[in-house]
């Protein structure tokens, strides 16, 4: 069964994905700058790559998507 999105579902989860995206870059660049800790860094740096290309992904839907009417009503 598929079930449909509308664009601000997948604008949040674009804002959502971006948000962890720049949390693993951050953890990503403070593991690297770590004397004892570098090798954690790739792993980090990979996975935030990937929530990268999911913030994308969502917001090329969004954008493909017709306006989310919030009021309910056509004008």
């Amino acid at each position: 069964m598929t079930t449909q999105t509308t664009r601000a579902d997948d604008l949040a989860k674009a804002t959502e994905a971006a948000r962890r995206a720049a949390a693993l870059a951050e953890a990503a660049e403070r593991y690297a700058r770590h004397p004892d800790y570098p090798h954690r860094a790739a792993p980090l740096a990979a996975a935030g790559g990937l929530w990268a290309d999911v913030a994308r992904a969502h917001a090329a839907i969004a954008a493909a998507l017709p306006p989310t009417d919030t009021a309910g009503e056509e004008d």
